[in-house]
């Protein structure tokens, strides 16, 4: 029975859709809770924004590590895909928070920057080690 119950788990771990749901819920939920000393409908603003721009940036942040690390070798495909992928991440991050009145975009962004930029230099680092960089 555990086996049987380990499979559509493990499918559903390794399904995109989850994966991004679960970034919007997870850093949207965030992005309100940061900005929750602004009246309504800032924090519920805040979310949505967050919430979309987190699910984009999980459902695309993969393949372009897997890209920016074919374009580099030695040191430079080790440190040049996270940072480039945290860089971009930062500024969409900034410009569309601005564009959309968050009040606490530094507060907004730090989690999400942090996970997205984490994930980025782990990924490109696993890929750098094997040799796929």
């Amino acid at each position: 029975m555990v086996g049987r119950m380990t499979r559509p788990i493990a499918r559903l771990m390794r399904s995109s859709i989850v994966h991004v749901a679960f970034a919007f819920l997870a850093m949207g939920s965030w992005a309100a809770f940061a900005n929750r000393g602004h009246a309504m409908p800032a924090p519920l603003q805040a979310g949505l924004i967050q919430g979309a721009l987190s699910a984009s940036i999980t459902l695309v942040l993969k393949r372009c590590i897997e890209y920016l690390a074919g374009r580099f070798t030695g040191l430079a495909a080790l440190l040049a895909p996270p940072l480039i992928a945290g860089l971009v991440s930062a500024s969409v991050l900034t410009v569309i928070h601005t564009i959309g009145g968050t009040p606490e975009i530094a507060r907004t962004i730090a989690v999400p920057l942090t996970v997205a930029t984490s994930y980025a230099a782990l990924y490109n680092y696993s890929l750098w080690r094997i040799g796929k960089a």
